[in-house]
């Protein structure tokens, strides 16, 4: 599996996940939802660089224009909550794209142990087609790994699938890294070293969909 760390780069990506994790301005529920969205705009456009293209000829009111356009067909998915937000900043550029969804969620049992459980998905075809799969948080890699297994399940298997996790632990990284190979992309904005013992990131920004649609019971 391939990292892309967007935010090891100096660009205002950086800037809106600053704002995303300072605890004073994430109390305002519809900019974090902004700066998700916008987020999600800026992988978009990180991830047009590595589809398919092909020179098309574009009939303008003076003339003929030659312009290279992607070919690559997409579905852009995300697991519910946290990562709707990411998903339409995802969709705003890629607005051809087909979409998907899915719930997953922590079951807690005895202590601090918790499986990750998924009893929701809905997709269109994705065989042969790009997949691309938003979740704001990446805290032990589960959700990611569950979802995507739901997604293949329903859909059949994309020929590239790009993962769009904002906030990631190196624990998670490490973890995917060990299950994925070429066909799949990691694309973060921070790694954060640090998986409390309820599998929290820290520093991270705390729970992503309260922050987005208020808290849940």
């Amino acid at each position: 599996m391939k990292v892309i760390n967007i935010g090891e780069e100096n660009t205002i990506l950086n800037t809106f996940v600053a704002e995303m994790r300072d605890y004073i301005i994430q109390k305002d529920s519809l900019r974090f939802r902004t700066n998700l969205e916008r987020v999600g705009e800026i992988f978009a456009y990180e991830i047009s660089k590595k589809l398919e293209y092909s020179v098309k000829e574009v009939h303008t009111p003076l003339g003929i224009a030659s312009v290279s356009t992607i070919d690559s067909k997409l579905v852009v998915a995300s697991i519910i909550r946290a990562g709707l937000p990411l998903q339409k900043g995802l969709c705003n550029f890629f607005d051809h794209a087909e979409t998907a969804f899915v719930a997953a969620y922590r079951k807690y049992g005895k202590g601090d142990y918790f499986e990750i459980r998924s009893d929701y998905c809905t997709t269109t075809e994705i065989t042969g087609k790009t997949l691309v799969l938003a979740d704001t948080m990446l805290a032990t890699g589960s959700s990611i790994e569950v979802s995507l297994k739901s997604l293949i399940s329903c859909g059949g298997e994309p020929v590239h699938t790009h993962l769009v996790c904002p906030i990631a632990s190196s624990y998670a990284v490490d973890h995917l890294m060990q299950l994925y190979g070429d066909e799949v992309t990691l694309w973060t904005a921070a790694i954060d070293e640090e998986l409390t013992s309820h599998s929290y990131i820290v520093p991270g920004l705390g729970d992503a969909g309260d922050l987005a649609f208020g808290g849940k019971l």
